[in-house]
């Protein structure tokens, strides 16, 4: 059986709240703003339009009735001329109130949009020496060529130019997987303010892998199995949270949802029993740099939420596909590139799921035998960015635990096998390559545990030397660590000492008389691989620890930097923290990177397996005791065989 939940109160019923998602209605009003004051012509687009959200101090004042203002961002691009403007508009005050004009050499340019991916394929269509490269190769009936146009880094040759630098692949019909036939070893450097190729790099003739991938087609995945059973998610009596606007309450969790075109799903003023714990949540970057050195590949370091809008290509998820049992879904607003709003529906999935086993004992004194049963409260989102499809996933538990899942799956990106012995890249078929690529992601957590007056101590875990107090040498202990200003805040994950940080209000005491703390509990995996002399190192320079820790400013929201397409590099966290601010028992902002290091397998092909990373925020000391005594027990009667069932799973 598969449900729908009762549908959400909707937002405009309810009274504005300063965090509320931008309307359809706000974006046509900001549209309008921007045409009176000048700022849109016929060959103006936009690359991004959003919430410019208020000052906290704002939203911490507001109390209903109150008046603030309301502003929106926008990111607009004069396709004739390349000028690149950053304009914020006051929706209250029907005005613009600020404008920047950037720099590309120095501030690098702005996403990319969707009509400019249409724009690079026909560029490259039409070139005479791109033309001749893949006649080259035996390809006469150039509309079978799919053209990939991607972002073009920074490596000293873009000159201020708007670029986007295009490889290809082969789709022998419609329905064929084009990723199986990698047009490998040109690629085309595409200006798209010139509208022009300014240079086709062709530096390797390799054949074209001819096997289908076509994961879809029983011809060639064979009949389906007939062996699995339904499992049914059913709630008779109906959800256990409430949904007013974009107020999640479940458990003692209250939740404030957001999104953004940029950065997707957003949450904020995240409390627990009208405590609260983080300010606000989100993945506002992730980086994935390929490894393949060649001619025509090393330019591929994607920033997908930076220089894509990761939020922009979310999927319109499906009841009993995506999303299984008794489900809440919220619809996403983003703009076009004339910023027009465009609605994805059911772009946000809200469920609760069983979790297996919350707490159990049988007691050997008292004869006492007690289970409790966990779930969790989920709010995702998926998207697809070119070949890899994104699972962003929030778990909150009933013992006060938060965890971020991040689900990878989708194509592998693929070239064409060089042979035995190159190193750089995995054969998953007959010549067949996927170069080897790390995903590395940044959550940008801004603490208030317990209030905003918060700071942090790194915690490693160490035997103790045989001595008097440790005859015996099985001490151990925790070496504790307070980090206090931003530079010592840059820290590294050490699996082997069980390295966590914990983030704690010294002016918040529990009955213990220590201060109360969560701890961020890291997935432990390399950092970012490129050499420090690289561009992409200075660019990507947030990926090279998991931890950052700096001071509350309003500006600082993206970890990579406002305009990371093109940036020479340097900006984002590093520069943030290089202020070297104070920490200690401060408004603070935790940035942990983390993620996967991706030597793709055979089995990753033609559609990849789910590969899970994240990480989890665990109360420490935050409560008084287990704060789940109070979950009650199965409805029936539990036996410690578990004849009826009533005890088993996980």
């Amino acid at each position: 059986m598969i449900e729908l939940a009762t549908a959400p109160t909707s937002s405009n019923q309810l009274e504005r709240h300063p965090l509320d998602m931008a309307t359809a209605e706000e974006f046509l009003a900001g549209r309008e703003i921007l045409v009176r004051e000048g700022l849109l012509t016929e060959s103006t687009r936009f690359a991004y339009f959003g919430l410019e959200e208020p000052l906290k101090s704002v939203v911490q004042d507001y109390e209903p009735g109150k008046p603030f203002d309301r502003s929106l961002r926008a990111y607009l691009i004069d396709q004739a001329t390349g000028k690149s403007t950053d304009v914020v508009v006051s929706l209250t005050s029907g005005t613009v109130t600020s404008t920047y004009v950037l720099d590309p050499k120095v501030d690098g340019q702005f996403p990319i949009y969707d009509q400019e991916f249409a724009f690079a394929d026909q560029i490259v269509h039409e070139d005479p020496e791109w033309q001749a490269a893949m006649q080259k190769r035996g390809l006469t009936d150039l509309t079978k060529v799919r053209a990939c146009p991607l972002t073009a880094g920074s490596f000293g040759d873009e000159e201020g130019r708007r670029m986007v630098r295009v490889v290809a692949f082969l789709q022998n019909d419609p329905g064929d997987l084009a990723w199986a036939h990698p047009i490998d070893g040109v690629a085309a450097f595409v200006d798209l303010i010139e509208k022009r190729v300014v240079k086709v790099v062709d530096a390797l003739d390799l054949p074209i892998p001819e096997e289908t991938g076509n994961y879809d087609d029983p011809a060639f995945t064979g009949p389906m199995r007939e062996t699995l059973k339904p499992i049914e998610v059913i709630q008779p009596e109906g959800v256990s949270f409430t949904l007013k606007g974009t107020v999640l309450e479940w458990e003692k969790w209250s939740i404030r949802v957001g999104f953004d075109a940029r950065e997707g799903l957003s949450l904020h003023q995240i409390s627990f029993d009208g405590r609260p714990i983080v300010y606000r949540a989100s993945i506002p970057e992730m980086v994935v740099p390929y490894g393949d050195p060649q001619p025509t590949r090393y330019f591929q370091t994607y920033f997908d939420a930076g220089e894509y809008l990761v939020g922009k290509f979310s999927n319109s998820l499906e009841l009993g596909c995506d999303c299984l049992g008794v489900i809440t879904y919220l619809d996403a607003i983003v703009t076009d590139d004339r910023g027009n709003p465009r609605t994805i529906k059911n772009a946000i999935c809200i469920h609760e799921e069983d979790y297996g086993i919350l707490w159990k004992h049988t007691d050997m004194f008292s004869g006492s035998a007690q289970t409790r049963r966990n779930r969790r409260l989920v709010v995702s989102f998926f998207a697809t960015v070119g070949n890899y499809d994104y699972g962003f996933y929030w778990h909150f538990m009933l013992d006060g635990a938060i965890e971020f899942e991040m689900k990878s799956t989708g194509i592998i990106f693929t070239s064409a096998y060089q042979g035995d012995g190159y190193p750089h890249a995995t054969e998953v078929a007959p010549g067949l390559a996927a170069p080897a690529h790390q995903h590395l992601f940044s959550a940008r957590l801004d603490m208030a545990v317990d209030g905003d007056t918060n700071a942090v101590d790194e915690i490693d875990v160490a035997g103790c030397p045989v001595g008097p107090d440790n005859q015996h040498g099985i001490g151990v202990m925790q070496q504790i660590t307070r980090l206090r200003t931003e530079k010592e805040g840059a820290r590294l994950a050490a699996a082997d000492k069980g390295r966590v940080w914990r983030v704690s209000n010294p002016n918040k005491l529990n009955r213990l008389g220590r201060p109360v703390a969560y701890t961020l509990v890291p997935h432990a995996m390399p950092t970012l691989l490129a050499d420090p002399s690289s561009s992409l190192y200075s660019r990507a320079g947030f990926a090279t620890k998991h931890l950052w820790v700096t001071r509350y400013a309003h500006a600082e929201r993206y970890t990579a930097g406002d305009y990371i397409n093109q940036h020479p590099g340097g900006g984002g966290v590093p520069a943030y923290a290089s202020a070297g601010r104070d920490i200690d028992g401060a408004d603070i902002v935790l940035w942990h990177v983390f993620g996967t290091t991706h030597f793709p397998r055979v089995e990753d092909w033609p559609v990849m397996p789910v590969d899970r990373c994240g990480f989890m925020l665990k109360p420490t000391g935050f409560f008084d005791r287990n704060p789940t005594l109070d979950v009650p027990p199965p409805p029936k009667k539990c036996h410690s065989n578990g004849s009826n069932g009533c005890c088993g799973g996980s």
